[in-house]
């Protein structure tokens, strides 16, 4: 199924584009109900990974597809906290599909699974037919002459419906500008993305989801039964129940980051999740390594503690402190800045192609960590935890604030350089009023108005 978001992922820059943004998010419901019949009708194997694949490819659309829409519809001062949302959805979506998995165990046949991949059918339904009721990009409608459209829907959303009110006047000139802006810089394709300046925003894009992925939180989410099996934790119902809390924990926490993102900014939030992420697997990984053994279970061979609660009791501590730190800082801020830091022309191919690496990360480690706990045991921990001290130095010096800032704001932090001093960056930079918008749109005109008349 990652495999499958990984091509979906790259889909949407050209897609979303070309239909917008709300049409591409409604496909994307729709490609994942083909994929959800063919699961559930499955009578072999290659029908259910042909279901799973196309499922993913739905999968990889709505996850670049959605943030872009989100970050394009948000005032400013509540982007982080809307786009935030697609994190605390993902978290509720694994919670209710592992307890109606965990109900569906207890049932005797094929319906112990049929049931499951038939009901993750109806909130892609939800989604699609949901869509049909929002509006569509302002940014993208601009960028496709559509200005009246784009207007009014600003002025819905952030103007009370009055298209006069100063913010969405604001808005609407910023996106004008940058629109015209953008248009000189010639064709938009994927080698936009390689351009000075563009090419070291998809650099942090990219980075950002890939840390994200290296965190280990994949392995809390997909393995945590044999995280916990190797903490010592036995019996069938103990480790189910003990697995479902940190899934609990994981919707809990994600709800002070939505809250608070814009707020607390996200440097802060992403230097001090990587560092307490970081704390918490060593903690696991010395545990695990001073207490344990190898030893057998289930038949299988693994590293396992027996006979020392303490430990035991340790180690599902500090998982599920883990997943806390993960939930209220990088799980929600890894998909609020990529789709943040981009120009309008390059955004949706920009933002497809850092979400593609969250899903080439994803898709190798879902092969790489049972191996590894397999053979390293506890030293599994030990990498991860590296990766997320590695992410704290790499997020210290070259990811600069973007929270309370338009996206046309944002632009202007990028084109000032601050390659390696992103804690530098002022508060301020990139701050514009209404006037000055306007003053500087109505001398591009002139600008324009003079080059005709000499032609």
């Amino acid at each position: 199924m990652p495999a499958g978001s990984l091509v979906g992922s790259l889909i949407v820059g050209r897609l979303a584009d070309k239909i917008g943004r709300k049409k591409t998010i409604m496909i994307s419901g729709w490609i994942w109900v083909i994929g959800s019949i063919l699961q559930c009708a499955a009578v072999n194997r290659g029908m259910l990974v042909a279901g799973r694949v196309i499922s993913g490819i739905a999968v990889g659309i709505a996850s670049a597809s959605v943030p872009i829409y989100q970050s394009e519809i948000t005032a400013p001062a509540i982007r982080g906290r809307l786009v935030s949302m697609q994190q605390w959805s993902i978290t509720w979506g694994i919670l209710l599909q592992y307890f109606v998995e965990f109900g569906c165990s207890y049932i005797n046949g094929q319906a112990s699974f049929r049931i499951p991949w038939g009901l993750q059918m109806i909130p892609a339904i939800v989604l699609s037919l949901g869509m049909i009721m929002f509006p569509e990009s302002p940014r993208w409608l601009i960028d496709h002459d559509r200005q009246p459209e784009a207007l009014e829907i600003l002025a819905d959303l952030h103007g009370g419906g009055d298209p006069n009110t100063e913010l969405v006047q604001l808005e609407f000139a910023e996106i004008k500008e940058q629109v015209r802006f953008e248009r000189t810089e010639g064709a938009r394709s994927y080698m936009d993305l390689l351009k000075p300046g563009i090419f070291r925003r998809v650099g942090l894009g990219a980075a950002l989801q890939m840390w994200s992925q290296l965190s280990g939180m994949n392995i809390m989410m997909y393995y945590i039964i044999y995280v916990f099996q190797g903490a010592g934790l036995t019996g069938r119902r103990g480790n189910l129940i003990a697995d479902s809390v940190q899934y609990v924990l994981n919707v809990a926490f994600t709800v002070p980051a939505i809250i608070y993102i814009d707020r607390w900014g996200r440097r802060p939030m992403l230097l001090v999740g990587t560092f307490l992420m970081g704390f918490w697997l060593m903690l696991v990984g010395g545990l695990q390594g001073g207490f344990g053994n190898w030893g057998e279970v289930d038949g299988a061979r693994v590293w396992v503690i027996t006979g020392n609660d303490a430990a035991t009791k340790g180690i599902i501590v500090c998982s599920y402190l883990f997943v806390c730190s993960f939930a209220i800082t990088m799980g929600p801020v890894s998909w609020t800045y990529p789709a943040e830091i981009f120009p309008m022309r390059v955004r949706a191919k920009a933002v497809s192609v850092t979400t593609a690496i969250n899903w080439l990360f994803n898709f190798a480690l879902a092969w790489a960590v049972p191996p590894g706990l397999a053979s390293i045991a506890y030293k599994t921990y030990f990498i991860f935890g590296a990766f997320n001290f590695a992410a704290f130095i790499h997020i210290f010096f070259c990811f600069p604030e973007t929270s309370g800032r338009t996206l046309e704001e944002v632009e202007d932090i990028f084109t000032q350089g601050h390659i390696y001093t992103a804690w530098k960056v002022d508060r301020h930079v990139g701050e514009r009023t209404l006037q000055q918008v306007i003053a500087k749109e109505k001398d591009t005109d002139s600008h324009e108005d003079h080059y005709e008349e000499k032609a």
